[in-house]
């Protein structure tokens, strides 16, 4: 069962909450959630790829947005219930730069190109770089969209990622070609960076989150507790 909502985000920003299920038996629950960031210069398909993955629907039409996007995606990674938050830049890329909230708390991040226009992958140092100043040990899976309009592009070979050490993938917006794999990658990846991040930081929430459930746990059974010597003492 799928469920899709969509919420209001600063100015034409949209959450889009999807649901997914999958055939696994021995579940564990967790509210953990991870953070995916999109970066690359404008138009080269990254919420065409989101939206691919997520609902596996592709418009044609090329629409820009003003403000942030976010995608929520709900799903499981070795059976732990996992929440995806997916951040696409939604047109602050054409400003050259990123805020540095985009940035914060991300675990692993989708860097996109588009193989028809060259400096779209001249610009990929740039975005890196900025990447590496924020979030300096988060995993980067390099992506080249839109290989449709020549499978040839996939023959020959890119520097970029094989410099760097990054993933690198050969997709398509428009058809599906490998954007499941891609953004399930991003997504195992992110969950392990986040299990075992050395970021200071990222242990210091982590501590946070554990001891916000802790106070969470003892809330709900001091409440209980509370209530049965109450009902006791009505007896």
């Amino acid at each position: 069962m799928t469920g899709i909502a969509k919420l209001g985000m600063k100015m034409a920003a949209n959450d889009v909450v999807v649901n997914h299920e999958n055939e696994t038996s021995d579940i564990r629950s967790s509210d953990g959630t991870v953070k995916v960031i999109c970066l690359g210069d404008s138009a080269v398909g990254k919420s065409k790829l989101v939206e691919r993955f997520l609902m596996d629907g592709y418009k044609p039409q090329q629409l820009s947005t003003y403000a942030l996007t976010l995608f929520q995606y709900k799903t499981r990674v070795d059976g732990i219930d996992v929440r995806v938050d997916f951040w696409d830049t939604a047109g602050q890329e054409r400003f050259s730069s990123m805020h540095p909230s985009y940035y914060h708390q991300a675990h692993s991040c989708l860097l996109v190109f588009d193989i028809t226009r060259k400096v779209t992958y001249k610009n990929l140092a740039k975005w890196y770089k900025e990447l590496r100043e924020y979030r300096e040990n988060i995993p980067c899976i390099v992506i080249a969209n839109k290989i449709d309009v020549d499978y040839t592009i996939t023959q020959k070979s890119f520097n970029f990622p094989k410099k760097h050490g990054l993933p690198f993938y050969f997709v398509s917006a428009s058809d599906g070609t490998n954007v499941v794999k891609a953004f399930r990658e991003a997504i195992k990846l992110a969950v392990k960076y986040k299990e075992n991040s050395t970021d200071f930081m990222d242990e210091v929430l982590r501590e946070l989150e554990n001891f916000d459930d802790l106070n969470l746990n003892q809330d709900g059974y001091d409440s209980s507790d509370k209530k049965s010597s109450e009902d006791e003492g009505k007896t």
